[in-house]
């Protein structure tokens, strides 16, 4: 196993944080490479936000979301901190998920996938954006 520095733990554990920055660029070292092979390994696909509900037994604070990924993928649940959108500008928005990471237990509720965005240097998310017309389901290269 190869040890993580402390800018590849926070990323790998996320956190929101004003004062240390966590996320600073000037912070994050280069990542070692893992190949096109690699990375093709990942199943990015958009998806349409279509519930959002309310997450209190989370440690931070989050939404649990459902998205639908299209008719071969389905709707799948994920639990994301990003409360700085509303539920509002959350549902319906085309999203770009991470859907073969495997599940993970999160305060009792299985998350099927891995949102996308860009992190602000305190941890902020900020989800990416698509251009209107991508339908759910849609591969991302």
């Amino acid at each position: 196993m190869i040890a993580q520095s402390p800018s590849e733990a926070a990323v790998a554990r996320h956190w929101i944080d004003g004062e240390a920055r966590p996320y600073a660029p000037e912070n994050l070292p280069r990542k070692d490479d893992i190949g096109a092979e690699g990375f093709f390994a990942v199943d990015l696909r958009t998806g349409v936000v279509t519930e959002v509900e309310d997450f209190p037994q989370a440690r931070k604070p989050a939404w649990k979301l459902a998205v639908d990924f299209g008719p071969i993928i389905g709707t799948l649940r994920t639990s994301a901190q990003v409360t700085n959108y509303s539920r509002e500008q959350l549902l319906s928005r085309t999203v770009v998920g991470a859907i073969n990471l495997g599940r993970k237990r999160i305060a009792g509720f299985t998350s099927e996938f891995l949102i996308l965005g860009a992190l602000d240097p305190d941890g902020t998310v900020r989800l990416l954006e698509l251009p209107e017309g991508v339908g759910p389901g849609a591969p991302i290269a």
